[in-house]
């Protein structure tokens, strides 16, 4: 755990944004929108929806500052990856997770001025917004790094 798992990590992150490509390829191609293919009944379907904004729909057709915001957001954790993930297996992770899932909408914002989402879920009877592969990405790396940041404050304090 002493050194740069950039292979493995390059590997992971590829294979995210390949995987988010691919369903969302599969969902545009086959799917009309706003159409509907129930999973799990009441828990979990595949929907064809688009996002012109960020998370929930915010900021919609500002797409310029989302251009501006993921290049800026993607140089900084690669910056923060090369320096400070060098001897940390589970930063590097959540790294490349939040790297490939900025790509991965970013790849959509820039071909087609909008985010291809398609995870519907119910929970607890809260119809929850409709996401992507990389948006699930995002939000593991940010669970991985308060993990690694609570982790590493009670290794600081002895515990």
């Amino acid at each position: 755990m002493k050194a740069y798992r950039i292979l493995p990590m390059s590997i992971l992150g590829i294979v995210i944004v390949a995987i988010d490509q691919l369903t969302k390829f599969l969902v545009v191609k086959y799917m009309d929108y706003g159409a509907s293919i129930p999973i799990i009944d009441n828990f979990l379907s595949i929907t064809s929806h688009r996002n012109e904004g960020a998370a929930w729909g915010m900021l919609e057709g500002k797409m310029w500052l989302f251009y501006i915001i993921t290049v800026f957001v993607i140089i900084m954790l690669l910056f923060f990856y090369k320096k400070e993930a060098k001897n940390d297996l589970l930063l590097q992770i959540s790294l490349t997770l939040l790297i490939a899932g900025a790509f991965g909408n970013f790849i959509d914002r820039v071909l087609f001025q909008k985010v291809v989402d398609m995870i519907d879920t119910m929970i607890f009877s809260y119809d929850f917004p409709i996401f992507n592969v990389a948006d699930s990405s995002l939000t593991i790396g940010v669970i991985l790094m308060i993990i690694q940041i609570f982790s590493e404050r009670g290794e600081a304090n002895g515990n």
